[in-house]
């Protein structure tokens, strides 16, 4: 595991375990979608790997301060990093880079360098997506619950619209040419829904106009969809991340195997190897259990993939994950999903349900990888220390 990875994997146990869950928007998610915009970036402007990597664990600390200081995070974010890279044996000067990089994201700072410019426009980039306005929900909802602010809809609106076009410009070549217009698609959306809420502000009270806010009251707020869309993709993400991990520790312990036996094991047959037997059999040993292990954490579970039109009117069957209808004839799928349409309370109870299974999964997974990793690095050490002394005894 490289450096950057080690940060990446203390950061998310950090924002897990600390950050408060009215944190909608500054939480993993965010970081690392900073963190791959600073790639991006970084690789644009041609900058060497040392600079890279120091600007990639910057963006992974940038915010890092929220569970400490929310309203001074960048100096506590300065100072939870400090503490790591010094734990890892950094110098002071790879410290202070990486320091000055995270202070140059202060909302004020106006980036000097190449590298400040950086990292100053990848905190922005979530001014280019397609689901900014979502974005913004979370923002939104953050404050609310953590500033204890809240506005109007027009108010919010124009607040972003003020945002993207007065305070804000991107400073690298790259963002200027490719995020530059995705940015200014979205004012051009800012402003068309400014335009639609000044129009409405006076409605006629119209039959109709009634009957449209009241469908409008009937459906869920608009932040609930963006939550459960930010939720399932940190599982997805999360869960593409504990399978690369099995998959490393299988690949390792392959190759381990692979090695052993077409070289080491050949050779045992030898009076002058019999010291080697016991080491080798600890190795392989250790070696296979890291891979049963391994293969426990990604092994699928395959349910029934049916269901009955009573399950569906009890309400019993999340029609949401594959295993629960992938048996099932399409017609009868069709009718079960517009059933479960119809319904908000059992749309958004077969939400919660695929995310609670979801979490069960994960948690899962990751147990495995952490005891396969024990258990490989347990093995690594007894292998050595069997060596060392099955040659240090012939020696003797």
């Amino acid at each position: 595991m490289n450096f950057t990875d080690q940060v990446q994997d203390f950061v998310y146990n950090l924002l897990k375990d600390k950050l408060s869950s009215s944190f909608l928007y500054h939480n993993f998610n965010h970081t690392t979608d900073v963190v791959s915009a600073v790639k991006t970036l970084a690789q644009s402007e041609k900058l060497d790997e040392k600079t890279i990597e120091m600007l990639v664990v910057a963006a992974w600390f940038h915010d890092t301060g929220y569970v400490n200081e929310p309203d001074n995070h960048e100096e506590a974010s300065v100072q939870i990093a400090t503490e790591f890279l010094k734990a890892n044996g950094k110098s002071e000067d790879y410290i202070a880079q990486v320091s000055a990089f995270i202070r140059a994201t202060v909302y004020h700072y106006i980036p000097q360098s190449i590298e400040e410019k950086v990292i100053k426009d990848a905190d922005f980039f979530h001014f280019t997506t397609e689901n900014y306005c979502d974005r913004c929900e979370l923002l939104r909802n953050e404050w609310k619950h953590v500033k204890c602010k809240q506005v109007s809809d027009l108010e919010w609106a124009q607040e972003n619209l003020n945002m993207l076009t007065q305070c804000h410009q991107y400073y690298t070549d790259y963002a200027k040419e490719n995020w530059q217009p995705l940015k200014e698609k979205n004012i051009r959306l800012i402003q068309e829904k400014i335009n639609k809420m000044e129009e409405g502000a006076t409605p006629k009270k119209t039959k109709k106009n009634k009957e449209a806010k009241a469908a409008k009251a009937s459906k869920p707020d608009r932040g609930i969809d963006t939550l459960f869309r930010v939720t399932l993709s940190n599982h997805t993400r999360l869960s593409g991340i504990a399978d690369s991990k099995a998959n490393i520790l299988l690949s390792v312990n392959a190759i381990i195997i692979s090695i052993a036996l077409s070289t080491i094991v050949p050779k045992l047959d030898s009076p002058g190897n019999a010291h080697l037997v016991i080491p080798t059999f600890v190795m392989l040993t250790f070696s296979v259990i890291s891979i049963i292990f391994a293969i426990l954490s990604t092994r699928p579970k395959v349910t029934s993939g049916t269901f009955t039109r009573k399950d569906i009117e009890d309400r019993k069957v999340n029609l949401l994950f594959f295993g629960n209808f992938y048996k099932m004839p399409l017609d009868e799928y069709e009718w079960a999903v517009n059933e479960m349409m119809n319904d908000n309370t059992y749309l958004y109870n077969s939400m919660i349900k695929d995310l609670y299974f979801l979490g069960v999964v994960l948690e899962r997974k990751y147990k495995l990888l952490r005891i396969t990793y024990n258990i490989f690095m347990f093995g690594i050490i007894v292998s050595f220390l069997a060596f060392f002394i099955a040659f240090y005894t012939t020696r003797i």
